[in-house]
């Protein structure tokens, strides 16, 4: 099974969950260290659908400035754009297998999709 992950190496969930993906032998690990190669918007309105949230859901909040934007309430396509031209904006970490897509916070929801 191929798993990719887009991860911040600096973000300890996100390097929790690599590390259950790095443990498990029959998945092949993508990471895309998508601070320095950002998602589209429509990859990440893709991933969001996968998982069965809505872009919102996937904003991040602590240490941006996405509530003073106010993205919190803006539509999906704003959200989307939004995160796609500051990368910052996306919580993390995303993680999509031929099972579907997840928001691991926490780590063990990689699991669901394994």
């Amino acid at each position: 099974m191929k798993a990719t992950i887009w991860h911040n190496p600096k973000c300890g969930t996100s390097r929790k969950t690599l590390a259950i993906l790095e443990n498990l032998s029959q998945v092949e690990v993508e990471v895309i260290e998508y601070l320095k190669q950002p998602p589209s918007a429509q990859k990440l309105a893709q991933l969001y659908r996968d998982a069965g949230i809505a872009p919102a859901e996937g904003l991040r909040m602590r240490g941006t400035d996405a509530q003073e934007r106010g993205l919190p309430e803006a539509d999906d396509a704003t959200i989307l754009e939004a995160m796609a031209a500051e990368p910052i904006l996306i919580e993390r970490p995303l993680v999509e297998t031929e099972k579907g897509a997840r928001l691991c916070r926490p780590q063990d929801r990689v699991l669901e999709i394994l």
